[in-house]
C-alpha cells in the first residue's frame, strides 16, 4: 500500500506535470503568433510592388544593336 510520503510525491508529480503543460501551451500559443506575424508581413511584402518596379523592368529592355 502507498504511505503518506508516496501520495504527496504523486500529488507534486502531477502539479508538476501540469505546470509543465501550462508552459508548453503558452509556448506554442507564443510561436503561433509569432508565426501569424512573420507570414502577415511576408503577405504585405509581396501584396506591395517596389517603389521601381517600373525602373528594373525598363532597365533590362534596352539593348544595344549588335551585342
Amino acid at each position: 500500500m502507498m504511505d503518506q510520503k508516496d501520495k504527496r510525491e504523486g500529488q507534486g508529480s502531477a502539479r508538476a506535470k501540469d505546470s509543465r503543460q501550462d508552459r508548453l501551451k503558452l509556448a506554442l500559443r507564443e510561436n503561433l503568433k509569432r508565426r501569424k506575424s512573420q507570414a502577415r508581413e511576408r503577405d504585405k511584402m509581396t501584396a506591395e510592388p517596389s517603389q521601381d518596379h517600373e525602373a528594373v523592368l525598363h532597365q533590362g529592355a534596352v539593348k544595344k544593336p549588335g551585342k
